[in-house]
């Protein structure tokens, strides 16, 4: 953080003026996921199937089958973007639904075959792509970048501005 940023003001809080957004933690790092995002992106364009439909499509690909509100649970999308992308990827004949035989008003989500295939595809392509990025730092930096990363990951549930504690389900 520059000088700038770390400066209070005469009563002590820190100085709202004083923000520079490219230094601030929480804007650089989702300038980064952006953009790792999109040139991940890249690899799957090929594939026909978007930022959401991938991330769904590897979220199921966890579980032999999984319910659409654990998608969203363990996705940063919303329901209706989940639900969009489902309903694209069973058009595309890249995931299939069950109904649960013991609650009709659950439907189990499970790749197809075509579904499997396309994520080995584009996996082998994104763990690729990960290792080239993770080499750019020395191995103690990656396990150091891990452990930072776990850290700051516990700590993003736990602080939130002004001192309040976050609301439940305030993602």
């Amino acid at each position: 953080m520059s000088e700038a940023g770390k400066q209070a003001s005469l009563d002590g809080e820190p100085d709202s003026a004083s923000l520079v957004l490219s230094e601030f933690l929480p804007y650089r790092i989702v300038v980064l996921g952006h953009l790792i995002s999109r040139r991940l992106a890249r690899a799957y364009a090929d594939e026909n199937i978007t930022i959401p439909e991938w991330r769904v499509l590897a979220v199921i690909s966890q579980a032999n089958a999984m319910a659409a509100r654990d998608v969203v649970a363990k996705t940063p999308l919303d329901k209706m973007a989940v639900s969009r992308a489902v309903a694209s990827l069973e058009e595309k004949r890249l995931v299939e639904r069950q109904s649960d035989p013991t609650d009709k008003r659950v439907a189990a989500l499970r790749l197809s075959a075509e579904g499997r295939a396309l994520f080995a595809r584009v996996a082998g392509l994104a763990l690729d792509y990960e290792t080239r990025l993770l080499a750019t730092l020395a191995p103690e930096e990656q396990d150091a970048l891990l452990a930072i990363l776990a850290k700051l990951e516990t700590g993003a549930a736990a602080v939130s501005p002004g001192g309040f504690p976050a609301p439940a389900n305030s993602d």
